[in-house]
């Protein structure tokens, strides 16, 4: 039989807040969180707004040494664990660690170590490269670093699927308790590439939105006049547990983990299936994973990255899972708020579905003005709705066509 998966702590610093409290409250206002770029010039770029995560110490979480040596994906992943941790009354000592693990995806990883490096390449010469420069940016340091931290022996891994990775993460994590192999795992993902380098390659695709006259406004999923997505970076953390084990110990349970489901889209490496073929079986993977009816369902946090094509493609495969019952489904981008975290947006995203399920409020889409007619859906345009839901989806959809649909049930549904 089956283990059941229940959540039990969240952490996150995102680019609305440094706190999952900070970020749930900025959603529900509909607030904004992108603004033009501080961390570095960005005046030659043809983009110079994003998601940042303003006011991270990472000295609150970690110690001098261990700050230097260690890549801001990490460091968010650290602090958003540390989080996630005491909001579960989770402590050293509190588990078996042999059943104890971590599942963090990246989909970049250690970038902005790489960067650096390669410029004192550059102008210094190898002899100055650090020699702690593959271990600083190899994508598996978060999963790494969290379990040395909290002396996790168990399940260990990291998943880099570009935009699913953290979704993927949670999803492996909800395996490994379900299958018996762990009591707990604390997962989800980070992501740090507000850099030159990556503004580059992603405005030389024309992937962003053109929007430095108005950042607040640049995101807006599903709205007919998106121009592209708003880059982000940031990091969620939560804390699955066995469902006997957390009502034993007394723990808060936010919801259960029910369904996940995972597909390729065999089609193209950065545009989606034009039929939303892809994204609807992950959706119906996750249903007859969770063993529940599409009429269960009663939200969906959408991938939707502001993109023509993506956002119009999961819409499309949204009236192809639920039929009928599309038109009685919310559907809400937070992403419009967030920007697109790429690998830790699916970890960020399930938090906030989390969230949603538990208070019966629904997060917008912001800067929806003008609904897209092949979109056709109720997207919560604007402003939080409250709503109770008992069953929600959770989408990431990433480069290469992998695609990841976790389903979520209210813990007293």
């Amino acid at each position: 039989m089956p283990q059941r998966v229940v959540i039990t702590g969240m952490g996150a610093l995102t680019p609305l807040g440094l706190s999952v409290s900070d970020t749930w409250q900025a959603a529900v206002a509909g607030t904004s969180g992108i603004v033009p770029i501080e961390r570095f010039d960005a005046s030659a770029l043809a983009v110079r707004f994003g998601g940042e995560v303003r006011g991270f110490d990472p000295s609150q979480y970690l110690d001098r040494r261990d700050v230097r040596r260690t890549d801001r994906f990490v460091q968010l992943a650290v602090a958003a664990a540390d989080e996630a941790m005491r909001d579960a009354g989770l402590r050293k000592g509190d588990y078996d660690v042999d059943r104890a693990g971590v599942s963090c995806g990246t989909g970049i990883g250690g970038i902005d170590t790489l960067c650096d490096q390669h410029q004192i390449l550059l102008e210094r010469g190898p002899d100055r490269i650090s020699p702690l420069f593959i271990p600083m940016m190899i994508a598996n340091m978060a999963a790494a670093q969290v379990a040395i931290r909290y002396d996790m022996r168990g399940p260990n891994m990291t998943t880099v699927t570009a935009c699913a990775s953290s979704a993927h993460a949670l999803g492996e994590a909800f395996r490994r308790i379900q299958y018996g192999e762990a009591d707990v795992m604390l997962a989800g993902g980070a992501e740090a590439v507000l850099l030159p380098l990556c503004f580059a390659g992603f405005i030389n695709m024309k992937a962003l939105s053109m929007r430095n006259d108005d950042p607040a406004g640049a995101s807006r999923p599903f709205d007919v006049d998106r121009d592209g997505f708003v880059m982000g970076e940031g990091a969620g953390m939560l804390v699955f547990e066995e469902r006997e084990r957390a009502l034993a110990r007394g723990a808060h349970i936010y919801a259960e983990v029910v369904g996940y489901g995972m597909t390729a889209d065999a089609y193209h490496i950065v545009e989606p299936s034009p039929d939303g073929d892809g994204a609807a079986r992950a959706m119906r993977a996750a249903l007859r994973d969770a063993n529940l009816p599409p009429e269960s369902v009663g939200y969906i946090n959408a991938h939707a990255t502001s993109t023509p094509k993506g956002d119009t493609g999961e819409a499309q495969a949204v009236r192809q899972v639920f039929g009928a019952h599309a038109k009685n489904l919310a559907v809400s981008s937070t992403k419009s708020m967030t920007g697109h975290l790429l690998g830790a947006a699916g970890a960020v995203e399930a938090i906030l579905t989390t969230l949603a399920l538990r208070e019966g409020v629904l997060p917008p889409t912001i800067n929806l003005h003008h609904l897209d007619p092949e979109v056709d859906l109720d997207c919560v345009p604007n402003e939080a709705r409250r709503q109770p839901v008992d069953v929600a989806l959770t989408n990431s959809f990433g480069f290469g066509g992998q695609n990841v649909t976790l389903a979520l049930r209210r813990a007293d549904a």
